[in-house]
């Protein structure tokens, strides 16, 4: 499967973004996927991830109840509502794909086995 996510750009401290990542290939309904993000000087970290049927969700607790993921597997995309935003969620954002769609919603990005391509997000204080 291959990723494109769109939608990175600059933000106002408490403003919103949304992020999408577009997928290619079949049977994107059986991967989950996650959004990672990394900050210049930093470690890639986990921001979120949905197992395939959309149904189950999981958040690092830097993001929870400020970002939302979501999926359209009749568009193959997933999004990345992104609402009071910080300062320091200023990074790269990645989509990625768990081909296990493992019930466990990995955090760890090694886990992973497709990624995209990064888009950035720049939010001003």
């Amino acid at each position: 499967v291959q990723l494109q996510a769109s939608g990175g750009g600059l933000a106002q401290a408490g403003g919103s973004l949304r992020l999408s990542c577009a997928a290619s290939g079949r049977s994107f309904s059986r991967y989950g996927m996650g959004w990672f993000r990394q900050a210049p000087g930093k470690e890639r970290e986990f921001a979120a991830a949905i197992r395939g049927s959309g149904v189950t969700t999981r958040y690092a607790d830097s993001v929870k109840g400020r970002f939302t993921i979501s999926r359209d597997n009749a568009k193959n995309t997933v999004s990345l509502q992104m609402n009071s935003l910080k300062p320091e969620d200023t990074a790269i954002y990645y989509c990625a794909a768990d081909r296990s769609d493992s019930r466990y919603l990995y955090s760890e990005a090694s886990e992973y086995d497709y990624w995209g391509q990064g888009t950035e997000v720049t939010v001003s204080s």
